[in-house]
């Protein structure tokens, strides 16, 4: 278990540095199908009221990045609406619960953003359920490791695009027509797209386009008063991991980092939370990384 926030620990050591053993689970993996559980922040997240009155939108908001972002917003007074696939409605649900125990609105939206459609409608559900839309993180992303390029299948590769670069288009262009200013998007890139792994080249390169999608449409959206920004993570350890990598590599994952292991989600939270405060009112178009000392450059 993290230490409280209001401490000062030793960032090497606050969070297990132990190997994670062999883990294998099916994609696109549940939490409590993971031998060690991430901590996303149930027992340490203290809110002041910062995003007091938001109404935000969290793609892939189930388990791991989204549900630590999802927690985080609610202490600090957001009402959120959480997309999530079908096949992942225990965790949504858990992650609902949290939100609800915050004292704020919580709204389920299963289906798979791979499907224009379903995109608008989910930004539709959320106007309607949360009274509006003022914040939009697209943080789901999809990922399989392969062992050489030529496995890369059409499948495969269309499958990522669609997940990771179309559905991000889609969501902020049907959520745009509902945002004023002093709106916000968080995208989540990943290290991924400035030290891509040959392994990971699908992956990678739509996180290398999210990158510029977010300082491209930050300079348009800079006079309507609404802000873009991404987030940039290093290795965090979510269901993704062991549901998308062989078991040896889940097993050292993160080590490789200066801080010599993985992050956990409760650890990315507190970046989402900046970007959507009045706090980061003359940032846009930038990228936070977050990567336990692994420059993005």
């Amino acid at each position: 278990m993290a230490e409280n926030r209001t401490t000062t620990p030793d960032p090497r050591t606050q969070h297990t540095r132990d190997d994670f053993g062999e883990q294998d689970i099916p994609h696109p993996g549940r939490t409590d199908e993971m031998d060690d559980q991430p901590d996303h922040g149930e027992a340490t997240y203290r809110g002041s009221g910062r995003l007091h009155g938001r109404r935000a939108l969290i793609t892939g908001g189930d388990s791991g990045i989204g549900r630590a972002v999802a927690i985080a917003f609610a202490r600090e007074g957001a009402d959120v609406a959480i997309a999530y696939l079908p096949e992942e409605q225990d965790d949504a649900e858990e992650t609902e619960r949290w939100v609800r125990d915050a004292g704020r609105t919580a709204v389920l939206l299963p289906g798979d953003i791979r499907d224009e459609e379903h995109c608008r409608q989910i930004v539709a559900t959320t106007v309607e359920g949360l009274g509006g839309l003022d914040t939009l993180i697209n943080n789901a992303a999809y990922q399989m490791t392969l062992e050489r390029f030529e496995d890369l299948t059409t499948v495969q590769l269309e499958r990522t695009y669609r997940t990771n670069v179309f559905a991000m288009f889609w969501l902020c262009r049907y959520a745009l027509a509902h945002m004023g200013p002093g709106s916000c998007i968080i995208n989540t890139s990943s290290i991924q797209g400035f030290q891509p792994s040959p392994h990971l080249i699908d992956y990678a390169s739509t996180k290398a386009a999210i990158v510029n999608f977010t300082k491209n449409l930050a300079q348009e959206l800079a006079e309507r008063g609404v802000r873009v920004n991404a987030v940039a993570p290093g290795p965090i350890w979510t269901p993704l991991i062991p549901a998308t990598m062989e078991p040896e590599a889940v097993n050292q994952f993160g080590q490789e980092t200066p801080m010599g292991r993985a992050g956990q989600p409760a650890e990315l939270a507190p970046a989402y939370v900046f970007l959507a405060s009045p706090e980061s009112s003359y940032v846009s178009g930038e990228v936070l990384g977050v990567t336990g000392g692994k420059p993005l450059s």
